[in-house]
């Protein structure tokens, strides 16, 4: 009996801290503190590995530094934008709350505490904090996707977990499990990201640009979508499991046709003038690029630094720029119109995309040159996003709805 209203009294201040949390706009939504980390990590990331890769300092963690950034732009900023967007998208897709207040507190500063740890943490607190958070990121969107039954997207929870699983794989290769390749893992997580930006942008790029221009023809075959969905997937297969070029370069070079194809289909050249739309059909052409730069790689057996980073550069992060931009401003109340300020940002992304995919070709005098470039030009990108964006992401919507 003794206690009983101590107890209570907890409770209820638990209670109003919980309520309080949920209704404090950055923790309102998925993508108010996960873009807004993200961008923050990007403009932190490069400068910072620009210093690694000329060997000025080391992380503390002692992971490889080439394995370091690669881990910490898939796993670690790519992941957050991931988890923002779906956690955000989730909620029209359901019409159930994704995680708001104190869980998404609670989620954000675990990917946090992951990141520094990278940085400044021994190996085993980095790893046991960097594996905790993709698998409750997972489980938590395949849950709610179950409870609405909203089945179709649990392709798109099945990519998530596949992901933690990737990381997993990557942590164990470290060490535990020598037969595994943390940069295997790397791969796996990039051609994951790949198959997930293929299934997104197939669904929103032509919806976007027919509701943008009317009178605009943008029909999407559903046997061409299962065809693209297929060569994209057999093709990073057949590269992730070392098959011979013989069989993995004409797979991927028709995965590059095909996306091409699906490209042109959805009229790109009626978005000019719309930077809010030119920036997805821009890097979305990446992923063609990509895949047919990969299948030349293979196929001669050149170095595969060119091909990685204009899926990850141009095709991934210049989608998700595109994707924070676009979702922010409608979920904050804006319109659905880029500013220069957007515009600027989108091509400092294309331009750090072609310098890192470029440089590596030229002689050896413009290497170290043209990496700083592309890393400060990627950095500059996300900074504009995070100094235009900021202020919307930790205030109330316009319009003074919730979300």
């Amino acid at each position: 009996m003794t206690g009983g209203p101590a107890n209570g009294a907890m409770m209820s201040e638990r209670s109003h801290l919980a309520t309080s949390l949920a209704d404090w706009p950055p923790l309102r939504l998925g993508f108010r503190p996960f873009y807004l980390l993200a961008a923050a990590c990007a403009v932190a990331l490069m400068p910072l590995w620009l210093l690694v890769f000329t060997g000025r300092t080391q992380p503390a963690s002692a992971l490889p530094p080439v394995l370091w950034h690669g881990h910490e732009m898939l796993f670690g900023m790519f992941a957050a934008v991931i988890v923002g967007f779906l956690f955000t998208a989730g909620k029209t897709w359901t019409g159930l709350q994704t995680p708001r207040g104190l869980p998404l507190a609670m989620l954000a500063a675990l990917w946090l505490a992951a990141r520094v740890a990278a940085v400044t943490g021994p190996y085993p607190l980095f790893a046991l904090l960097d594996l905790a958070f993709l698998p409750i990121a997972s489980v938590t969107f395949a849950r709610l996707l179950i409870r609405s039954r909203n089945y179709r997207n649990l392709g798109v929870a099945a990519i998530l977990g596949l992901l933690a699983l990737a990381n997993l794989c990557f942590h164990l290769g470290l060490g535990a499990v020598p037969a595994l390749s943390p940069r295997g893992a790397l791969h796996a997580g990039l051609a994951l990201l790949v198959l997930l930006e293929t299934v997104i942008a197939g669904r929103v790029i032509p919806l976007f640009t027919r509701n943008a221009v009317p009178g605009l023809d943008t029909a999407v075959p559903p046997w061409r979508e299962r065809l693209v969905m297929a060569a994209t997937a057999m093709g990073l297969t057949l590269w992730l499991a070392g098959a011979p070029p013989l069989f993995a370069t004409p797979v991927l070079a028709a995965a590059a046709v095909l996306h091409a194809w699906r490209l042109a289909s959805w009229r790109p050249w009626a978005t000019r003038g719309r930077p809010i739309l030119w920036i997805l059909h821009l890097a979305y052409a990446w992923l063609p690029v990509g895949l047919g730069l990969l299948a030349i790689a293979l196929g001669r057996g050149q170095s595969d630094s060119p091909p990685l980073h204009a899926l990850a550069v141009g095709a991934s992060a210049g989608l998700m720029l595109a994707m924070m931009t676009r979702s922010a401003r409608g979920h904050t109340g804006r319109t659905l119109q880029a500013s220069r300020v957007d515009a600027w940002s989108y091509r400092l992304i294309l331009l750090a995309a072609a310098l890192r995919v470029v440089v590596p070709m030229l002689p050896a005098a413009w290497f170290l040159p043209g990496m700083a470039m592309a890393a400060l030009a990627f950095a500059a990108a996300f900074l504009l996003f995070a100094l235009s964006y900021g202020p919307w992401l930790l205030t109330p919507r316009l319009d003074g709805r919730d979300g």
